[in-house]
């Protein structure tokens, strides 16, 4: 098959690959019909973390071709949504919300490609009923990731009636941060944001200001719109020092924070922390706790997650996926095998 490799810091190419199989009795193996490029995939591609000949990709929706012998959730043929880390959804954890901390958990990979392996499917894939329309993929593909990040994001930031919501980052789960507080019925909601398009698109999934100012600028305009005091809710989307010390201090005390940024260097002062009264919650997005909702949301068309794709692509042509989007030319990225 074929599927992208990335060999160093800006060097992806796609490549023959050896077809996926079972290795597992809980294993199944899907035909990938969308994958897409991750902000997360820019880490490593602009350097910033190591890579060395390794398969790119944990967003993905396709169609189950093999299954192990145990598993029973999932049938080949089904048209399926996983997220990025499997999980057995049924251990202690698992049933608190917290999937991507599965005690079994293994990272989903390699999903860039024709066909992907994904482990624990029982527990890791939703069965989408029927075939889905194709205007559809997009955002049901969303869903495997960035609109499951930012929704998890909303909700550890307790965005709801009456709030104000506050959005560090403009990507796709940042933007996709923005939806999901609107959906959960924020009152305001604040984009920081230099970029035209991503405010334009923010706009429409709900955001009511914009800031386009950063760190202590951009947090001294946030406390002019809401009286001294800050947001009652933060999403941190980013997951550098400045980002996270942003969200922070545009909290007001008793506020929430609710960071799922990739963190890199981050190291908060505890003083600063502890005097803040600001609520901390995030990590990696548990999507799978949220992925029946969210594909209803999608199938019954309320919400439109795939408009964060402003670039699709053939697999084949992923090197330029990964370049437009950090050249900042494509919010993200759509490859179809």
């Amino acid at each position: 098959m074929r599927g992208v490799v990335m060999h160093a810091p800006g060097d992806v190419r796609v490549e023959d690959r050896e077809d996926p199989r079972i290795t597992k009795p809980t294993d199944a193996v899907i035909k990938v019909e969308a994958a897409c490029v991750c902000g997360s995939d820019l880490w490593p591609y602009r350097g910033a973390d190591q890579v060395s000949d390794q398969p790119m990709g944990h967003e993905y929706v396709g169609v189950v071709e093999q299954t192990g012998a145990d598993v029973r959730n999932v049938r080949v043929g089904d048209f399926v949504v996983g997220s990025f880390f499997a999980s057995d959804n049924t251990c202690e954890i698992c049933r608190a919300g917290y999937q991507s901390r599965c005690v079994n958990a293994e990272p989903v990979g390699g999903t860039q490609a024709q066909y992907a392996r994904v482990p624990l499917a029982d527990g890791t894939l939703v069965a989408v009923p029927g075939t889905p329309d194709a205007d559809l993929v997009p955002s049901l593909l969303a869903a495997s990731d960035v609109l499951g990040t930012g929704w998890f994001a909303a909700v550890a930031a307790e965005a709801g009636p009456g709030k104000t919501v506050a959005v560090v980052g403009d990507g796709a789960v940042g933007l996709l941060g923005v939806l999901a507080a609107r959906q959960l019925g924020a009152e305001r909601i604040v984009v920081f944001s230099r970029h035209v398009d991503r405010q334009r698109l923010a706009a429409e999934f709900g955001a009511t200001d914009v800031i386009a100012e950063r760190g202590d600028e951009g947090v001294k305009v946030l406390k002019d719109l809401t009286g001294g005091l800050g947001a009652h809710s933060t999403i941190e989307a980013v997951g550098t020092q400045q980002s996270m010390m942003q969200a922070v201090r545009a909290t007001r005390p008793g506020g929430h924070v609710g960071y799922v940024g990739v963190t890199h260097g981050v190291a908060i002062p505890g003083e600063e922390l502890f005097f803040s009264g600001v609520h901390l919650h995030g990590g990696p997005a548990p999507v799978r706790r949220f992925l029946p909702e969210l594909v209803q949301l999608i199938l019954d068309r309320r919400i439109d997650p795939g408009r964060v794709f402003d670039l699709d692509l053939p697999l084949e042509d992923a090197a330029e996926g990964y370049r437009a989007m950090d050249e900042r030319r494509a919010i993200k990225t759509l490859l179809r095998p």
